[in-house]
């Protein structure tokens, strides 16, 4: 996982909703190693703490319960030093999620019920995503969705200086983003679409995002979404806990 952010120099319940009860999975135990996953239904849960050398501080995760196809789940953490270097990115994947084409794919339905506290937190809330010409093949592109971001002076990559000047404001959904486009040094472009207003319950369609950029930025729709996860991306911060409440994806 790689940190796409520019930073300028810096100053300074779990509730159901469905009336219906289901079998609802118990809590796990947490994961506090640097690179630790655990598993319920079709999901993990991975802690993915690649750039711990560059603080000093820790990060622990874990599942807090699974309703029908709704994980519950947490990330508590605290960080300093080098705030221009991502510490970790804990997130989650499903195998209900795979490798396809994206003029095959129909729909990803997704859904975030989420929450962040804690003090100087600099973080995000996203989906992050990666599409090539094959499964198995170069990651040519970066779709990142991003639902919350914490800094005034953290950013997606740009072309176009910093703070960026959004390519459009689309509302993709019910949602309106700002679509940042940029490059990373391997030379990937990053299209990054950030919620203008966070948004901490979020429910909508991730192919729609693809869609717009075919329509509107020549994006190949003859390519393959390789991969998709769900978390933050973390640099600094104490005492800070992402809550997720409810999150669900699936593809068809």
């Amino acid at each position: 996982m790689q940190a796409f952010f520019h930073l300028l120099p810096l100053l300074a319940t779990f509730v159901p909703t469905s009336a219906a009860p289901s079998k609802a999975l118990e809590a796990r135990d947490p994961q506090c190693g640097m690179y630790d996953s655990v598993y319920s239904g079709s999901y993990s849960l991975n802690t993915n703490e690649w750039g711990e050398a560059t603080g000093t501080g820790s990060q622990c995760s874990q599942i807090n319960g699974l309703d029908g196809n709704s994980l519950a789940w947490q990330t508590t953490w605290s960080w300093e030093d080098n705030v221009n270097n991502v510490k970790a990115y804990t997130n989650v994947a499903s195998s209900s999620t795979s490798c396809q084409q994206i003029s095959s794919i129909s729909s990803i339905p997704t859904s975030w019920s989420w929450s962040y506290s804690g003090s100087d937190i600099r973080a995000n809330v996203c989906y992050d995503t990666f599409v090539g010409s094959s499964c198995d093949g170069a990651q040519n592109y970066e779709v990142m969705v991003w639902l919350g971001l914490y800094g005034s002076d953290l950013y997606p990559l740009s072309n176009n200086g910093y703070p960026p000047t959004p390519t459009a404001s689309p509302y993709i959904g019910e949602t309106q983003f700002n679509l940042i486009i940029g490059t990373n040094q391997e030379g990937t472009n990053v299209y990054t679409f950030v919620a203008i207003d966070d948004a901490t319950d979020y429910s909508g369609d991730l192919i729609a995002f693809y869609n717009y950029l075919e329509a509107n930025e020549d994006f190949p729709g003859n390519y393959y979404i390789q991969s998709i996860t769900a978390g933050s991306e973390v640099f600094t911060g104490s005492d800070a806990m992402l809550s997720t409440y409810g999150f669900s994806i699936s593809q068809s």
